[in-house]
């Protein structure tokens, strides 16, 4: 009886799946919902009578729990990076005509897809089982959302046995949330009087970041697959691997194309221009891959985005709304930018309020009057801006908008920053929005990672008088954070975790949390290598710093200007007390040297020993600079398998050395 028992579960798991792929994947379903119903509710009653046979990714599960969690973070296999946008044809014929150049001219073939505007997910299958999945955080890592992923119907939890899948694998995609959804869903909450969702990705991004599962699986999420990554892949191109991802099950975009020259791909933009508007879910583009897998680790990436893959961004949507009024707001390096306030105006599915006019240059220019009507769009379909005036609505007394003379938050006299168009607030360590500003960089996710510090909670600590250097952040105690508004127990020992885990955020993190000026993420890291701990770097003169790599005389002066200040210097030593990390792990320096100074080398191929990103993290860690391009300069070509024709033959014609994997790791690991 038992056996029975347990054989007709499974036969109704594995049927309701088959329906839940024929419902949302193909839209073909072959059952009415009331037959569905009465199937789940048959497997539901199995389920109760005989918990020995529970399985979280049964069909009945998909409704989610409302037990509250939060998300763990999880490191990805493989760096989740974004793409390169173009905004024109001529862009996107420029990236094809570099892609031929890169390969030596080897044929190109390209496969144009949907760029789904969602929010990205990775999603990992073990034996045709969904093991875990993960947004894409910062690329590098991203939060644990199986049980909510679990609740998108159009995700398979267990694929059908025989289908020829690796026994481990995974997929990429977007999770989105249908026009149709979202538009009830704000319906809902307008009757409810809730705040609306600016945007379907807003909503989609927001829904999977929810606590409850259960509440997750009444949005109606969906998702698209657009990626296949693993050890054992079908086959050598991204087309068919993409065929395959949808022969298992998932749900893979109809319009997937492959391209073979630049006439189809303009073909393929100009029909989906237009197109895209009938599309059931939201999109800001299409995207454009190098079919060939080989291709595509031949082509390699950047630091942020790969060399073989490029998005290209329809044409902005341009409407028509009033000047309110122009706003000025001081930002953390003193910067005055001018804000458009406008009347609300629907663009490209968000509701337009502001948009931001960045200097006095770009005021002039535009010519923009008092109660104007302007022109707006969004770049990328991103960032609203004014892009003209309508001249004809302009009113006979209406006067140019005046840029302030003044900050407007401390009434310091403005100044302008020599060849710039900037104006900005010289009261650098007295003027608000300044100071509030450095403690919201100080507690980043990519600096100090003190979860919970945004800018509300900021303003916060700064009214309060808890926080007025990012210093007075470690004598904050959870006693003191409930003496602020809506702060309980939970949310104060939240901060006061992180306060504690960021004693252990390595030195060039820290230096790149000071908020120097000119001193971004990539510029921190040099000064912190070159200097080694906060001492030496504090002492180092502008001629010391100018001879670092790539660090100038505009970043040498901006640095010992920084530490020439007291109130900078207390703010060190007090940080120094308080126990964060003031000079490089000597584990970090164990790993460097200079054995690859001076040396410029240039990765080209297959590797079977390390990746192509672990040889470009050794080759910078023994000094030595990475290059995409051979030429006269380079000292040594890397070279692994199907290393590309036109590569091979420059380095030999220009004379320059070809080593193997095996010789680039003797010549790292030789004393």
């Amino acid at each position: 009886m038992g056996n029975e028992t347990k054989d007709r579960i499974e036969a109704l798991r594995k049927e309701l799946n088959e329906h839940n792929y024929r419902y949302y994947v193909l839209s073909q379903p072959t059952i009415t919902d009331l037959e569905f119903d009465m199937k789940l509710k048959e497997l539901q009653q199995l389920e109760d009578a005989n918990p020995e046979y529970f399985d979280p990714y049964s069909p009945t599960q998909r409704v989610g729990s409302d037990i509250n969690k939060a998300f763990t973070q999880i490191k990805h296999d493989r760096p989740m990076m974004s793409l390169s946008n173009t905004y024109s044809i001529e862009e996107v014929e420029d990236f094809i005509r570099r892609v031929s150049k890169e390969l030596g001219g080897e044929n190109v073939q390209l496969v144009g897809e949907m760029k789904f505007d969602g929010t990205s997910i990775s999603l990992h299958y073990e034996h045709g089982r969904l093991v875990r999945a993960v947004t894409r955080g910062d690329g590098t890592r991203g939060d644990d959302v199986t049980s909510n992923i679990t609740t998108i119907k159009s995700i398979p939890l267990q694929l059908p046995e025989g289908l020829g899948y690796p026994d481990s694998f995974e997929v990429r995609g977007e999770v989105l949330m249908p026009w149709k959804v979202f538009d009830a869903l704000n319906r809902e909450r307008e009757f409810n009087e809730e705040p609306l969702f600016a945007n379907p990705r807003n909503a989609a991004s927001g829904t999977l970041k929810l606590q409850n599962s259960a509440e997750v699986a009444k949005r109606g999420l969906d998702a698209y697959i657009y990626y296949l990554l693993g050890d054992e892949l079908p086959a050598d191109n991204h087309f068919d691997n993409m065929k395959a991802v949808k022969s298992w099950g998932f749900k893979v975009s109809d319009a997937m194309k492959v391209l073979n020259n630049i006439n189809e791909a303009l073909e393929f933009i100009n029909y989906w221009d237009n197109e895209r508007h009938n599309l059931p879910v939201a999109t800001d583009g299409l995207v454009f891959k190098v079919n060939s897998l080989a291709q595509q680790e031949e082509m390699g990436a950047t630091a942020k985005s790969p060399k073989w893959a490029v998005a290209y961004k329809f044409q902005p949507e341009r409407v028509s709304t009033k000047l309110k009024y122009v706003s000025f707001e001081t930002g953390r390096m003193g910067n005055i930018t001018p804000v458009a306030n406008l009347e609300p105006v629907l663009l490209s599915g968000t509701i337009v309020k502001r948009a931001s006019l960045h200097n006095e240059d770009i005021i002039k220019s535009l010519d923009i009057h008092e109660g104007d009507y302007v022109y707006v769009e969004k770049g990328g379909e991103i960032i609203p801006k004014i892009v003209g005036v309508d001249n004809s609505k302009r009113s006979s007394d209406s006067k140019p908008i005046e840029f302030v003379s003044h900050c407007p938050v401390c009434g310091t006299k403005l100044e302008r920053v020599e060849g710039e168009a900037a104006w900005v607030c010289p009261n650098k360590y007295r003027c608000r929005p300044q100071i509030t500003g450095k403690i919201e960089h100080f507690v980043g996710r990519r600096m100090m990672n003190i979860d919970g510090i945004g800018e509300e909670v900021a303003e916060q600590l700064y009214s309060a008088g808890l926080v007025r250097t990012i210093a007075d952040i470690y004598d904050l105690t959870a006693e003191r954070l409930m003496t602020l508004d809506r702060f309980k127990e939970k949310s104060a020992a939240r901060i006061m975790k992180g306060i504690e885990d960021s004693r252990n955020v390595p030195f060039e993190r820290v230096v790149y949390a000071l908020s120097i000026p000119n001193v971004g993420e990539t510029v921190a890291k040099k000064l912190a290598f070159a200097a080694g701990d906060i001492d030496h770097l504090m002492a180092m003169n502008v001629d010391e710093l100018s001879s670092i790599d790539e660090i100038g005389q505009i970043i040498g002066e901006s640095v010992v200007e920084y530490f020439a200040e007291p109130l900078n210097q207390a703010i060190i030593e007090r940080l120094k007390i308080a126990g964060l990390k003031m000079a490089i792990d000597r584990e970090t320096l164990a790993k460097k040297s200079t054995r690859l100074a001076g040396m410029t080398i240039v990765i080209s191929g297959v590797f079977s020993h390390h990746s192509r990103d672990e040889y470009k993290a050794m080759i910078e860690a023994n000094g030595g600079k990475n290059s995409g391009s051979i030429s006269s300069k380079t000292s040594y070509v890397l070279a692994g398998d199907n290393m590309g024709p036109a590569k091979l033959e420059k380095a030999r014609n220009l004379g320059i050395t070809i080593i193997n994997e095996d010789q680039f790791l003797e010549m790292i690991e030789k004393e």
